[in-house]
């Protein structure tokens, strides 16, 4: 809030409060004890923020709260006010959070391991399956990682109580017992695991199994609880109601209003018993916010704050006079928890012997030195980001030896294996226009602790079989990987803009490498690969090109993946460096070496745009490479004005700079954000240095959005002479 407008907040009551300070202390003189004040916070979602808003009011005005209730988002701010946060820290704790990070169904792309990294630039329909016990996926959209974690910093220190009597303010949340539909009134044990429950969306989040129950969302059963309040000896009650109004006729028009009119409708009967027994209603003026606009938070608390004052000559009925108000505060945070600033052991639950003891040797080092909990996130974060488990959490529990550390790690219930799938669509009209679906199966753990057996079945315009068997030797950081593969794509053949021929790409082969998985980011590789190719015209005269035969090279590669996406980065390096020895090939008269380099660099320069560059280049040396070794540009993100693979020879080089701003975000079910973007590019291919080397150019202004069936683009594209392309794909493009 401006200050000016909150000093006048201030000001404008000031008479008013001395007057009904004094009320209430005379009142309170000839009628002891006080009666017990129940604040009750109703779901939400992020219209839930206006909770804070009306909280800093309240204690402003020295309202004193005895009792907190609430319900999905409302529980969690009730929770958080019940550990007997300020309503500034719960402001600050809010406004802190990337939620981007926090509501993605898996951790940020930086914090998944190498090979999950892999996983995703390969596989990016943002579908989670497994076979275990069949085809199946999760049940939820979301298992809820980052947002546990907001709940277990939020509730640290208050773990395993007796009952949540206890806090500075004594606290209940709802959650709905999915299998009988019954409310389940959490009010004992793990805080933060009973926060889980009251904010487990259906659907949305993964359900919550706790005290032998599946637990989601309290909201269809209990939104607004003055109830419970009543039943834990609420005299006066104060309900924040930020729960959304019934649509218009013409907002019903779409599938989405007649969908959250229904939503709306099926908790209406509840919201309506939970009002009847409220004194007051505090009613923050939300209808301009939807449920996921966790980005406005701000406006939203001072919704929430706007709205108490306009409650203000009912609810300052109940303030107290300055001494007995800081009495009350006195009174509150004697019950506050010390956090514990570091802990005497770790102890890992939740799952079986061989990923706790992993686990253990992980996170045991935790033990006897200060605990920093943003740097044990961090670590749970990259260790859910192994693709094993759908989230770890922590609280502490009571030990002998002092306060312990426990971590309660989620193993995913649909897997291992593992599916990911892939849809890759690229096309520039009825005549250049390729379609393929894929899958990727991965098996863990296969021949040992840490084993991976790959296999990738992509289906289409490009046809690709492949396995590979990773395995680490013994518990270091080297591995093997022995792999087979066969490759059928289509390739055009082109003099000048003009393609003379089509003809397929046919290899079958198998290859050993020996590297060193160097952390998140990186990985080395050396390797013997060989496989059969064959270049076979299906359009055009068989004469200008067909030649088959044997390949063998030996090769070493680096790669950095250090980006913030692998779909549309914002931030970042990818590096990647590789040198081939081919020993023989179709084509080239002798044995010869080729050296590969590819980079790209995104810089955010604002909060919504970003600028990019991207480099690459591959030479022969001074020899002819074969035919299966050519170098090509052509397509989107590779000279987008001209055709796919238009471009081919013994050496190349390409660059491109562009801008990506951020136009507006979709609902979270559909996808993430819709980009333009606009990008100059150059590039040419040669047969050596020392001829005329032709250099193209292509503009690029489009699209791109995130969708869960990867990134999609629409973009025109023109080059300096004049040719011009509109360039459709979806899946993978930097």
């Amino acid at each position: 809030m401006p200050f000016l407008a909150r000093k006048r907040a201030r000001i404008i009551p000031a008479l008013l409060l001395l007057l009904a300070s004094g009320l209430t202390a005379s009142a309170q003189e000839t009628a002891q004890p006080r009666p017990k004040v129940a604040l009750v916070l109703s779901g939400g979602g992020a219209r839930g923020f206006a909770h804070i808003g009306v909280i800093e009011w309240l204690e402003e005005h020295r309202i004193p709260v005895d009792i907190v209730t609430g319900t999905s988002m409302g529980g969690l701010i009730a929770g958080m006010y019940a550990t007997g946060m300020t309503p500034a820290e719960a402001h600050h704790f809010i406004t802190a959070v990337d939620w981007d990070k926090s509501l993605r169904p898996e951790p940020n792309y930086d914090q998944l391991a190498f090979r999950r990294k892999e996983d995703r630039r390969a596989y990016q329909l943002g579908v989670a399956l497994g076979l275990k016990d069949g085809l199946r996926g999760p049940t939820g959209f979301n298992p809820g990682h980052g947002v546990a974690l907001l709940f277990d910093r939020a509730a640290y220190g208050y773990s395993g109580m007796k009952t949540f009597d206890d806090m500075p303010i004594p606290f209940r949340c709802v959650a709905t017992d999915l299998e009988t539909g019954d409310p389940e009134v959490l009010q004992d044990g793990s805080l933060p695991m009973a926060l889980r429950a009251t904010m487990a969306v259906p659907g949305v989040f993964t359900p919550v199994e706790l005290k032998n129950k599946i637990l989601v969302d309290g909201g269809m059963v209990d939104n607004i609880p003055s109830d419970i309040a009543r039943d834990m000896g609420a005299k006066i009650i104060i309900v924040v109601d930020v729960a959304s109004e019934l649509g218009s006729r013409k907002e019903l028009s779409t599938l989405g209003g007649v969908i959250d009119q229904a939503l709306d409708i099926a908790t209406l009967e509840n919201e309506r018993r939970g009002l009847k027994l409220a004194n007051v209603v505090v009613k923050p003026e939300l209808r301009k916010f939807s449920a996921s606009d966790f980005y406005s938070s701000e406006q939203i608390i001072h919704a929430g704050y706007e709205a108490a004052a306009k409650s203000m000559p009912e609810l300052l009925l109940y303030a107290l006079p300055e001494d007995q108000w800081q009495q009350h505060l006195h009174d509150r945070y004697a019950r506050k928890r010390t956090v514990p600033s570091q802990v005497s052991k770790v102890e890992i639950a939740g799952v079986g012997r061989r990923q706790k003891e992993d686990l253990q040797e992980e996170f045991g080092k935790f033990a006897g030195k200060p605990l920093d909990l943003r740097r044990l996130e961090t670590e749970l974060t990259r260790a859910t980001g192994s693709g094993r488990f759908d989230l770890l959490g922590y609280e502490t529990f009571t030990t002998s030896e002092g306060t312990g550390l426990r971590i309660d790690a989620h193993e995913k219930t649909y897997g291992p294996p593992f599916l990911d799938l892939a849809i890759n669509v690229q096309g520039s009209g009825t005549g250049d226009f390729d379609f393929s679906a894929g899958a990727r199966l991965t098996m863990l753990d296969v021949g040992g602790r840490g084993g991976e057996l790959r296999n990738d079945v992509v289906l289409g315009g490009t046809n690709f079989l492949s396995t590979e068997l990773y395995q680490p030797i013994g518990s270091s950081r080297f591995f093997i990987a022995p792999r087979a593969f066969f490759l059928k794509q289509a390739r055009g053949n082109f003099v000048g803009n003009h393609e003379i021929a089509q003809y397929h790409d046919r290899r079958m082969g198998a290859g050993l490498d020996v590297g060193f998985a160097s952390g998140r980011r990186s990985e080395i590789r050396i390797g013997y690969e060989y496989f059969n190719g064959a270049l076979a015209t299906v359009i055009g005269s068989p004469d200008l090109l067909g030649t088959s035969g044997g390949n063998g090279l030996l090769s070493a590669k680096f790669i950095y993946e250090g980006q913030d996406s692998p779909n549309i980065p914002s931030r970042g390096t990818r590096f990647s460096a590789e040198i081939d020895h081919i020993i023989h090939s179709p084509g080239a008269a002798h044995s010869f070496q080729q050296f590969k380099l590819n980079g790209s660099q995104f810089i955010p320069i604002s909060t919504k745009g970003s600028i990019f560059g991207s480099a690459a280049f591959g030479t022969s040396f001074s020899d002819t490479a074969g035919f299966f070794q050519k170098f090509s540009l052509g397509g989107p993100f590779r000279l987008g004005a001209y055709s796919r693979d238009q471009f081919l020879d013994s050496n190349y080089a390409y660059a491109s700079v562009g801008y990506r701003y951020e136009l507006f975000r979709l609902p979270v079910l559909v996808g993430r954000k819709v980009y333009a973007v606009a990008a100059f590019e150059s590039g040419t291919t040669f047969p050596d240095f020392f001829d005329h080397v032709a250099v193209h150019n292509s503009i690029n202004i489009g699209t791109l959005v995130e969708t869960i069936l990867g990134p999609v683009q629409l973009a025109g594209s023109v080059s300096t002479t004049g040719r011009t392309k509109v360039n459709f794909s979806i899946g993978r493009l930097f």
